[in-house]
This record gives structure tokens, C-alpha cells and sequence, in this order.
């Protein structure tokens, strides 16, 4: 009863700020989670691109024949141009039961030029442990196209080496959550910050008093009722609760490859100056020819003649302020007119000198 009129309060408590995020957008219960899954299979079915006559490939069709009780003699290695070696992938969601149906992915795994017109024979799907959890079968859909000619050139239109079968797989074998039987749910945070699992412990205890505590800065445990229908709804109610994460950390995110840089808002600078110039130094060859009097024996030369010039941009000085924005920063550097190499010139030049209060990450 007590645990009724907890949810029934839960039920008229608004939002508490503006800026507040449902406790379900912050992490997620720890053991609820999908579970990766993965086969080896063939493809069979192909009009003329397949791996043909690859090993493995081989040696899979010699296993698949023999299961229906067809032995190839030995020795003999059948032309196999109208089948494929492939990986099977599906994702397993939290609490599938056996019966339920998945979507897998086929992909090659050699020299099959397209899986168009296939069909995946029985295949298995082993999760981590090595255990069989599903079983996959079934016509592929396949959204590339690719043809060939004779003189070797080709045509090839999205991937056609990939394809995908919904509800291609069946559930063979549940996986244990820990759900059921548990004395402490742990609930994990996408984003290790304790002050954020402080507010989620308090916000949870104002909910229900003395249900949660932090295990660190990721992890919050609960303690809830045994009887499950009582577990989900109060798992479910607490979901729902609107929390205040933490800001995060100033950081500056520098692409190298592209030259993007991004600037989250919690980035604040120093007092600073920050003066940009450039100083552009042409080089113009002005090769002349020079010809020799009619029959002096003379040999026609060349002369290299070398125009050099300097521009030198005079460089806007601007001064920030303490404790500038990150509206602050992105004007001013507008109005210097930088672009993304000087841009982060001036920021690595803004760390060092101790200025720029965030840190920086190249990727």
C-alpha cells in the first residue's frame, strides 16, 4: 500500500527547473542492456557472384552438405560462383525470450561481388560467452547494385556486398539480467560526474527516502521491492524524475584531420590580448630570352628575373575580459577574421600563456 501511494504521489510532482533531464536520458540500469551477436554462414543463391572457388568457403559448403547428408568426394573442389562466405550480425535487446524474431546484417567476408537475389542458410549467432543464442535464416534485402563488363569496367551503386533480413533471426536462449531476483539495482550514468550522481541519489531519496546511495561516480544503487510488478513500476516511476545534471567540463575540441573546432559554453578566459596578422610573400619568375646577332656564333640564353613582394596585413590587437563567454570569444575572433588553422594558433597560444580556462583535446 505504501508503495501505491508513493507512485500515486510521483504521479502530480512537475518539473523542477527549466533546464532539468529525465533521470532515463542520463544512464540506464545496469544488466539491461543489448548483447552482441555474431555467426559465420553462407550465402547461397547468387547469379555468378559469389567467392567462387575460395577455401573456406569450400570447406563451409563440404560442412553444410554433409549435415544434410550429402558427402562430396574428396579431393574435389566444387566451382562455387553462385555462393558467399559471410558474417551475421544482430543485436540481442534486454529481455528477448526465446521465439521473439531479430533483424540481423550479412555482410562478405571475400571476393563476392554482390548479395543481390541471396538467401542466408541456417546459420548460428554466438554471443560472447560463445554460447548459441539465436538462429538465422532467410532472403536478403539488398539495397546496392553492382555490374561488370567484359573490358573490366564497372558499375557499382551503393554497397551491394551488404544486406540485411528482418526478423531474419529467432531467440534461441534468454539472457540473465538479474531483474528478477536482485537485492540492488545499480543504475549507471552515461557520463562519470559525481555531482550529477549526487543529484540523482538526492532526487531518488526525495522520491523514495533511504532507496539510493553512490557507489562512485558512475554508479547509484537502490534498493527496491522483491515483488516485480512493484520493482518495474517504481524502476519506471523513477525514470521519469527530472534532474539538474552537473555543467560539463570546459573543453576545446579540435579536429585535426578537417580543422573543426568546437567550443563548449563552459569555456572562460583570463584577461588576454590577442593580436593576429599575416604577412603574404609572393615570388613572380619572369624568365627573358636572350638571342644572339645573326651570325655571331652566339648561343641564345635565358635570363631569370625574380619579382619578390611582401604584404604584411597590420594585425587587430583586441583585449578579452576577465571571465569572457563564449559568445565573447567566437565575436571577437570574428572580428580578427581568423580562420580554422589560426584559430587554433590562438587557442593553443591562449593555454600555454594560462588564459584559456578549458581543456584542449585533438582528435
Amino acid at each position: 500500500m505504501m508503495w501505491a501511494c508513493l507512485l500515486a504521489a510521483f504521479a502530480f510532482l512537475g518539473p523542477q527547473t527549466a533546464h532539468a533531464e529525465r533521470v532515463r536520458d542520463l544512464g540506464a540500469y545496469q544488466g539491461v542492456r543489448s548483447n552482441q551477436l555474431t555467426g559465420y554462414g553462407i550465402v547461397v543463391g547468387l547469379a555468378g557472384t559469389g567467392d567462387d572457388n575460395l577455401e573456406y568457403l569450400t570447406q563451409a559448403m563440404k560442412g553444410v552438405s554433409g549435415r544434410m547428408g550429402l558427402q562430396l568426394p574428396a579431393g574435389v573442389a566444387p566451382g562455387l560462383k553462385n555462393a558467399a562466405a559471410v558474417m551475421v550480425t544482430a543485436d540481442l535487446p534486454a529481455f528477448a525470450k526465446p521465439g521473439q524474431r531479430l533483424d540481423i546484417t550479412v555482410s562478405t567476408i571475400g571476393k563476392a561481388k554482390s548479395l543481390r537475389g541471396g538467401t542466408l542458410i541456417m546459420t548460428p549467432l554466438q554471443g560472447a560467452d560463445g554460447q548459441i543464442y539465436a538462429m538465422a535464416q532467410g532472403n536478403l534485402a539488398v539495397g546496392g547494385l553492382g555490374v561488370s563488363a567484359k573490358d573490366g569496367s564497372m558499375l557499382t551503386v551503393n554497397v551491394p556486398t551488404v544486406g540485411r533480413i528482418a526478423d531474419g533471426a529467432s531467440v534461441e536462449r534468454a539472457v540473465a539480467t538479474g531483474f528478477e531476483s536482485a537485492d540492488t539495482i545499480r543504475y549507471n550514468l552515461f557520463n562519470a560526474d559525481f555531482l550529477t550522481a549526487t543529484r540523482v541519489r538526492d532526487a531518488v531519496n526525495r522520491f523514495m527516502p533511504g532507496t539510493a546511495s553512490i557507489e562512485d561516480g558512475v554508479t547509484i544503487a537502490m534498493k527496491l521491492p522483491q515483488d516485480v510488478n512493484t520493482r518495474a513500476s517504481v524502476m519506471a516511476a523513477i525514470e521519469m524524475i527530472e534532474v539538474t545534471p552537473a555543467e560539463t567540463a570546459a573543453k576545446v575540441i579540435v579536429n585535426s584531420r578537417t580543422g573543426t573546432v568546437v567550443i563548449n559554453s563552459a569555456v572562460r578566459l583570463s584577461p588576454a590580448a590577442i593580436s593576429q596578422g599575416k604577412l603574404t610573400v609572393r615570388v613572380d619568375e619572369n624568365p627573358t630570352v636572350s638571342q644572339p646577332e645573326p651570325f655571331s656564333k652566339g648561343r641564345t640564353t635565358t635570363q631569370q628575373n625574380s619579382d619578390i613582394t611582401t604584404n604584411d596585413e597590420g594585425g587587430k590587437v583586441i583585449l578579452m575580459k576577465p571571465g569572457a563567454s563564449l559568445a565573447k570569444i567566437v565575436d571577437a575572433l570574428n572580428l580578427l577574421g581568423v580562420g580554422a588553422s589560426d584559430l587554433v594558433a590562438i587557442l593553443e597560444a591562449l593555454k600555454q600563456a594560462g588564459a584559456l580556462k578549458a581543456e584542449m583535446v585533438v582528435i
